[in-house]
């Protein structure tokens, strides 16, 4: 009763009330949608990031631990970096971009699809069997000639960093023309980690990481040192409408928390 008759004693002592009036109250209204908008609105606390599939198990937790700090939601796609190169390189609308190699961003920087690269892991080629007898060999080399080794799965060379560096271990090894027989091609390297681990092939070049699985931990690895050391990097892509959030995930990919939760997978 008290607001009503304020508003009555208002209304005779000013003729203009009702115009001003309605203004405040459409000043309101708009205020009170602008804010509801803010808040309701989940596409302003999400970024979409594209990461090569090595990197599958660590950016899990990373996410999360991101998530927990800053509120923001990490929508990921993982595969292999020749991919999301050229769905960035054709506007896919990724924010972010985790390659497993310097080359890919450093194409997108020229071609003006993404900011400064910076590199946020190092990781390793490794041999892996799920099959105990075929972890007893002096090294790779010799494990991929014992009897029990037909199909070597390894990710496609031409897209995927890790294919790549298993490849050109294999050529330094002289090994590359004999075993294309036994070779099988895995989109990326989570695939060829995959064939390996569910018996589709005897072996697998894999990231080092796929070691420190569940699935990793019940087989077996070499060490492939004459396969390069493959330098990881990431930018933030230059169209996004989430720099804000873009760049606070770039900066938590190189903290020391992040580095922790790196290095239990066996990224340096």
């Amino acid at each position: 009763m008290f607001a009503r008759d304020c508003i009555k004693e208002s209304t005779m002592k000013s003729p203009g009330y009702k115009r001003v009036a309605a203004i405040a109250v459409i000043s309101i209204v708009a205020a009170a949608v602008s804010i509801s908008g803010c808040t309701r609105d989940p596409s302003s606390k999400k970024i979409s990031a594209g990461v090569a599939a090595n990197f599958i198990k660590p950016f899990g937790e990373l996410a999360a631990e991101f998530e927990g700090k800053t509120g923001i939601k990490v929508e990921t796609t993982f595969t292999s970096s020749g991919t999301l190169y050229n769905q960035i390189k054709n506007g896919a609308p990724y924010d972010i971009f985790l390659s497993a190699d310097e080359e890919r961003p450093t194409l997108l920087l020229k071609e003006g699809k993404v900011l400064t690269p910076f590199v946020y892991a190092k990781g390793e080629v490794i041999l892996w069997s799920g099959k105990k007898e075929l972890c007893t060999a002096a090294n790779w080399r010799e494990a991929l000639t014992l009897p029990g080794v037909n199909k070597i799965s390894i990710a496609n060379p031409a897209t995927a960093p890790y294919g790549l560096a298993a490849k050109s271990a294999l050529v330094g090894a002289e090994l590359w023309d004999s075993l294309q027989p036994k070779l099988v091609n895995g989109q990326d390297i989570a695939q060829a980690f995959q064939y390996a681990s569910t018996g589709a092939t005897d072996m697998g070049f894999c990231a080092f990481s796929a070691a420190f699985s569940d699935e990793g931990k019940k087989g077996g690895y070499y060490a492939v040192a004459e396969a390069p050391a493959i330098v990881q990097s990431a930018c933030v892509v230059k169209s996004t409408e989430k720099r804000d959030a873009a760049d606070k995930f770039a900066t938590f990919l190189v903290s020391p928390e992040a580095e922790k939760i790196k290095k239990k997978y066996g990224y340096k």
